[in-house]
C-alpha cells in the first residue's frame, strides 16, 4: 500500500490566508488525522504557537510583526516572540527596570497570570518580593533584583501616583514623553542613565524606547562613567555642522 504523501506548502499557503488556525484546522487542510502530521510539516516551515487560549492556535513565524513589547495579536489571539505564556512572563519580568505587578501583567499580556507566575516563581526562574504590600515580580539575579526593588519603590514615592496602577505602557510612554523635552546632551545622557539601570543589553533596549542610535546611549553611558560630561555644550567643541562663511560682493 503507498504511503499517502503530504505537502507543507498547503500549510504555508493556507496559514498565509487567514494568518492563524487550529489543529483540527490545519489536518483538514492536509488531509490527515494525525496531529504528529501537522506538526511534522508544520516544523519545516517554522511556525509559533499562541500564548492565548492555552496555545491552540498557530502561525507561521514569518507572519507576526511583534509590537515593542514583543507581542502580536489577530482576532484576539495573541502571540509572543518569546513563546508560550510561562517563557513571555519570565523574559518580561527579567526585562523590566521596576519588575512587574501581577495586575499590570495580566494588563501587558491580556491573559491571567497568576499561575504561571506561581510555576516561574516554584522553579526559581524569577522571584518575587513584597513591595507597597504586593508582590512584585523579579529576577533571580540579586543585582537586578535590588535595581529592580529600588526603582519600584522610588516610583511609589513619586506624589500622586500609585505604583500598582501604572502600567508598564504608560510608564514607557512617560519616559518617552520626558525625553523628547530634553536637548541632545541630555536625552544622551539620560538615556545612558537609564541604560546602567538595566545593565546587559540595557544599550540597544532604550535605543528602540527612545528612538536613537545604540551607539548614542552607549556614549552617553561611557561619559556618566568616566564622569566626561561638559554641561556647557550639548555637543563636544568642534562637533555639529560647520559655519557657514558668508560671501561679501565685491
Amino acid at each position: 500500500m503507498r504511503t499517502p504523501s503530504f505537502h507543507s506548502e498547503r500549510l504555508r499557503e493556507f496559514l498565509r490566508l487567514k494568518k492563524i488556525a487550529t489543529l483540527p484546522e490545519l489536518k483538514e487542510v492536509l488531509g490527515t488525522k494525525v496531529d504528529t502530521t501537522v506538526f511534522r510539516k508544520l516544523k519545516e516551515l517554522s511556525y509559533r504557537s499562541s500564548y492565548s487560549h492555552r496555545g491552540r492556535y498557530y502561525t507561521l513565524a514569518e507572519i507576526p510583526v511583534f509590537d515593542p513589547a514583543g507581542l502580536w495579536s489577530f482576532q484576539a489571539v495573541w502571540f509572543s516572540r518569546w513563546g508560550n505564556l510561562v517563557t513571555t512572563l519570565e523574559a518580561l519580568v527579567n526585562g523590566a527596570p521596576q519588575g512587574y505587578f501581577a495586575q499590570e501583567l495580566q494588563q501587558v499580556l491580556h491573559v491571567e497570570v497568576k499561575d504561571a507566575l506561581l510555576q516561574l516563581v516554584e522553579q526559581r526562574r524569577v522571584a518575587r518580593q513584597q513591595v507597597t504590600g504586593l508582590f512584585l515580580y523579579c529576577s533571580q539575579d540579586a543585582a537586578l533584583r535590588r535595581r529592580q526593588v529600588l526603582a519600584r519603590q522610588a516610583l511609589s514615592e513619586v506624589p500622586g501616583s500609585a505604583s500598582a496602577e501604572i502600567s508598564a505602557e504608560e510608564l514607557k510612554a512617560s519616559l518617552v514623553l520626558f525625553s523628547s523635552l530634553l536637548d541632545e546632551r541630555q536625552r544622551r545622557l539620560y538615556a545612558g542613565l537609564e541604560s546602567l539601570k538595566l545593565g546587559q543589553g540595557g544599550d540597544q533596549r532604550l535605543a528602540e524606547l527612545l528612538h536613537l542610535d545604540a551607539h548614542t546611549v552607549a556614549r552617553g553611558r561611557k561619559e556618566l562613567l568616566a564622569q566626561e560630561v561638559e554641561w556647557e555644550r550639548v555637543r563636544k567643541r568642534g562637533g555639529g555642522r560647520k559655519p557657514v562663511e558668508k560671501k561679501r560682493p565685491r
